[in-house]
């Protein structure tokens, strides 16, 4: 971790911090100080497409949560030299995030971008995207919310395909039930501009919370 991180962590994590521990559930309007939709993040990496989302998209929050520190820190650093106070940045599980310390109906979007594709067959298992997740991460979105992900891991584009068409609770974007072009919205990082050097096939997935059954 840099000097610049670490400053930016003892400095901003009294304000813009959030350590996931299961014990309170979180008023998001409270936590932003407005109330504009909040989408929830995981995995964020060095922050850098974030910021560059956040930016973008001045009358959305963004919550994101990793559990990298040197990353926490350049997130919140980017959040000061940019004047983004739309972004706050979580330390932990976000299973026990979703679990524990968020209403039902409180989100209006989520992203999972490169998560770890686990690429052994015996890590399969703890990939994040799989139906107990999914049907967890639904009961936190409004109908209609977004679920976006992408990966260059060909094998795990193709089976997070298989789950989310699966889940009762989420419907493609896509007519023709496909992978989703990349938006314009999210950002070329760096390390999928690495991937790409080696030919390496980015898919975006675009899903939509369906309503629920009693609506």
């Amino acid at each position: 971790m840099t000097a610049g991180q670490a400053d930016a962590l003892q400095r901003l994590w009294p304000q813009w911090g959030l350590d996931i521990d299961g014990q309170h559930v979180i008023d998001l309007e409270e936590m932003f100080g407005n109330g504009n939709p909040v989408v929830l993040e995981i995995g964020f990496g060095m922050g850098e497409a974030t910021a560059q989302m956040a930016a973008g998209h001045p009358d959305a929050n963004v919550l994101a949560v990793d559990v990298h520190t040197p990353g926490q820190g350049n997130l919140l650093n980017l959040a000061e030299q940019n004047g983004l106070s739309n972004i706050r940045v979580g330390n932990g599980d976000a299973i026990i995030l979703l679990r524990e310390m968020l209403r039902p109906d409180s989100l209006d979007g989520l992203r999972v971008y490169f998560p770890d594709p686990w690429p052994k067959k015996r890590h399969h298992k703890r990939r994040l995207i799989q139906p107990e997740f999914l049907s967890l991460a639904a009961t936190r979105l409004k109908p209609g919310a977004i679920v976006h992900c992408a990966t260059d891991w060909e094998p795990y584009a193709e089976q997070m395909l298989e789950v989310l068409t699966a889940h009762p609770d989420f419907e493609n974007t896509q007519a023709d039930g496909g992978f989703a072009p990349r938006p314009e919205f999210r950002p070329l990082t760096r390390f999928e501009g690495q991937g790409l050097d080696k030919g390496h096939v980015v898919n975006d997935l675009l899903f939509r919370r369906v309503p629920h059954q009693d609506q």
